[in-house]
Order: C-alpha cells, then sequence, then structure tokens
C-alpha cells in the first residue's frame, strides 16, 4: 500500500535561505516550493535582448531591470516568481533577494511554462500596485501579447505580430522597442 507523504510547507524565511544554497531556483507559492526548468538558446537571447533595451533606456534613471535570477515577491498571493525580465522605478524597492515593486514583468513563453505564465503568474501579478505592463512573448513566432494597466486601473491587451513597436513608461522609464529588437539574432 502506497502512503502519500505529508507536506510540510515551509515558511517565506526558509524559503529565502534554501534558495541561497540551492543550485537550481525554485519558485515559492504559499508554503510550497516548485523546481523551475532550464531555459533554451531562443529563451535567453530573447530575455537578453529585452533586458538590453530597457536596460540602456534605464541609464541614468532611478529604475533596475533585473533578469531571470531576481525574484519578485506578490505578498497578496503568498508567493515568489522568477520572471524572466522585470524592472522597477521604486526607490524604497531595496530588497537584495526580491522585488516588490516592480512596474514592468516580462514572461518568455516555453511549453512547459505558457499555461502558468498566463494564468497564474497573471492573476498574481495583477495584484501587484506598481505593475504597468506585462510581456508575453513568444519564442516559436515573432508575437508580443502586451497587458497594461489603464488610467482607471483595467487592463488592457494588444498583440504584436510580425512588426510593431512598444512604447513603454514607468516612473521615469520611457523605453521604446520592437519587434525587431526583441528578435534579433534569434532564430524562429
Amino acid at each position: 500500500m502506497n502512503l502519500a507523504m505529508p507536506e510540510h510547507p515551509i515558511d517565506v524565511l526558509e524559503y529565502l535561505e534554501g534558495e541561497l544554497q540551492s543550485d537550481i531556483r525554485h519558485e515559492y507559492l504559499a508554503g510550497q516550493v516548485y523546481a523551475m526548468a532550464g531555459a533554451g538558446e531562443k529563451h535567453n537571447r530573447i530575455s537578453l535582448n529585452v533586458a538590453f533595451h530597457l536596460r540602456a533606456a534605464a541609464r541614468g534613471k532611478p529604475c533596475g531591470v533585473f533578469i531571470s535570477d531576481m525574484k519578485v515577491r506578490v505578498e497578496q498571493n503568498d508567493a515568489f516568481y522568477y520572471p524572466d525580465v522585470m524592472v522597477t522605478c521604486d526607490p524604497q524597492d531595496t530588497e537584495s533577494l526580491y522585488k516588490r515593486s516592480p512596474c514592468l514583468i516580462v514572461e518568455v513563453l516555453s511549453p512547459s511554462t505558457e499555461a502558468i505564465d498566463r494564468r497564474e503568474r497573471f492573476f498574481a501579478y495583477r495584484n501587484l500596485p506598481s505593475l504597468r505592463h506585462y510581456l508575453l512573448v513568444s519564442q516559436d513566432q515573432r508575437r508580443v501579447e502586451w497587458h497594461s494597466r489603464g488610467e482607471g486601473g483595467g487592463w488592457l491587451r494588444a498583440v504584436l505580430e510580425n512588426t510593431g513597436t512598444m512604447e513603454i513608461s514607468c516612473e521615469g522609464l520611457d523605453a521604446v522597442f520592437s519587434l525587431d529588437d526583441i528578435y534579433e539574432d534569434v532564430s524562429l
């Protein structure tokens, strides 16, 4: 007879300490940790291209651009995630292991994470009052879904396919980049 192993939730401090010791990254959701899969070349090139253009726009501004190893904390959902790219412009967002107030989050879609990026993460990210933009970037075709928070707090959705330019504004950051910039040196 097989007996199910009881799950023992861990607290946030245990999680953060464990991440410092671990060779692999884990996301945290309400006391449970989930190992993260590695990413391939296309995923890495896209993430780096986006971060490169955002970092260029952030120079001299009070904004930080972070890639894959920086966590975002969503306290309302008792969660920590590792976005592919994240920007925070809040001078109070000073934690060294995670950020609480991103204005932009970018996820590069992969078969193993697409459903989570579209549902669980977007549901959680919308609880961040600071978040203004959420980009879902395909690695199989030139396609970006751009979700932006409107004036009334509701979310607007635009899809860019093949060509197009985005103008991203966050507290003090104005970045303009195109699908050509995102997919530079990426074989589709």
